[in-house]
């Protein structure tokens, strides 16, 4: 082989970050599949290439027959012609018979080059898999090429990564040349090669900016335990220290904000709620709903449902626009989560002791409408009574005056 065809081979493998090793067998099976074509498809025929001192051998495997019984020229040799290669050649052994290599012709040629083309295509797919594979969830950066087909195409070196419009930041128009950072989604393979899928919108995209911007994070000082988010809008990230002099949110939020402020500007001023975690489910519900204060909670294990009462003040902030600051929380913690003002909650407080102290079913207690029935029975029964009670008087008397003439007589 000449050095000028070594020199390209060199230069390629750079360039494309393939192995030589790789290119040397591209251009072997290349020539091999030419020399076939051009001598009718036969198998027989192999080829040796020689990396160290850049030479190529073409030759024809033929089994050693008497010289009078070639049949079949394309794969058997005289004995006569075989020991002219190999002097030891015997009848029914095997011979390798060099052949020419230079006249290919353009078909062959052009068999050559496709082979060599599609070679190194594919060893250009398997070193972009075999680099990328082990980077899914990892963050890299890139730049925007172009877009169409409602995805962005952004070069990350050696290939174009794919970042459908619904994986990119609500709001978020990129240009072409924009340098962003985005997180490996996933890999696909296709017929044209791996398809490495990245998005901004994931919530692990934010982990692994706050695992880039805090040290602590990288170390194992403090551990991310779960993030939720709403992409463009707001990022709940619970975090707890292995270390007790460590201050999780403290770390997470550096000198002055400086590490989450990186973030929030990379995140197109996504608005970021740090919550430091905690096995109290009580305590845990109430900072989930930062940045609202809470003023108490209550819990129905059996149904993880919470009911929290925040200050009127602050029922809007716990909500949140569109409900938004609720939801996050209620994915954080994994809990239905009710909230109420406390003017509300009093309301309710109010009606319970009413319905407890009118209820009908207590011992001791009458229906009213059955008391003041009878009440005025009662009353019907006094005025009734009355007369009667003159009548007797009068006949009392009645009875004296008689007896008194009586007696006279």
């Amino acid at each position: 082989m000449s050095k000028e065809i070594l020199h390209l081979l060199d230069q390629i493998s750079r360039e494309k970050g393939i192995s030589r090793d790789i290119l040397f067998e591209a251009m072997q099976s290349a020539l091999l599949s030419a020399a076939r074509k051009r001598y009718g498809g036969r198998e027989n025929i192999e080829l040796e290439f020689d990396t160290e001192n850049f030479d190529m051998h073409l030759y024809e495997t033929k089994d050693v027959v008497a010289d009078d019984d070639v049949e079949e020229p394309d794969f058997e040799v005289a004995l006569e012609k075989a020991r002219e290669v190999d002097p030891d050649a015997q009848i029914g052994g095997k011979v390798n018979l060099p052949m020419d290599l230079k006249d290919f012709g353009r078909i062959a040629a052009q068999t050559a080059k496709q082979v060599i083309f599609q070679r190194v295509r594919e060893a250009e797919r398997d070193v972009i898999f075999n680099e990328y594979k082990d980077k899914v969830g990892q963050v890299i950066t890139g730049t925007v090429m172009r877009k169409e087909k409602g995805m962005y195409f952004v070069n990350i070196g050696k290939t174009d990564a794919i970042m459908p419009f619904r994986e990119s930041l609500p709001g978020e128009s990129l240009k072409r040349g924009d340098m962003i950072k985005a997180l490996i989604e996933d890999i696909k393979i296709t017929p044209k090669g791996p398809n490495i899928l990245i998005s901004r919108g994931d919530p692990r995209f934010v982990a692994e900016l706050f695992k880039m911007e805090v040290p602590e994070i990288s170390e194992g000082l403090v551990v991310i335990k779960d993030v939720v988010r709403e992409p463009g809008e707001r990022t709940k990230l619970a975090v707890y220290s292995t270390n007790p002099s460590v201050d999780p949110v403290g770390a997470c939020v550096g000198m002055k904000g400086t590490r989450v402020q990186a973030i929030v500007r990379e995140l197109r001023g996504e608005r970021i709620d740090i919550i430091p975690w905690t096995d109290d489910l009580r305590m845990l519900i109430a900072r989930a709903l930062s940045p609202a204060s809470v003023e108490r909670v209550g819990i129905v294990e059996e149904e993880k449902t919470a009911m929290v009462v925040v200050t009127d003040q602050q029922l809007s902030l716990a909500i949140g626009k569109r409900g938004q600051n609720v939801k996050l929380a209620m994915k954080l913690t994994g809990w239905d989560i009710d909230i109420l003002s406390e003017s509300e909650y009093s309301e309710i407080k109010m009606e319970e002791a009413e319905s407890a102290f009118r209820d009908p079913s207590a011992e001791g207690e009458a229906e009213p409408d059955e008391e003041e029935a009878g009440e005025e029975a009662s009353e019907e029964e006094g005025e009734d009574a009355a007369p009667s009670d003159e009548a007797g008087e009068a006949d009392v008397e009645e009875d004296v005056v008689a007896s008194e003439e009586e007696e006279q007589q």
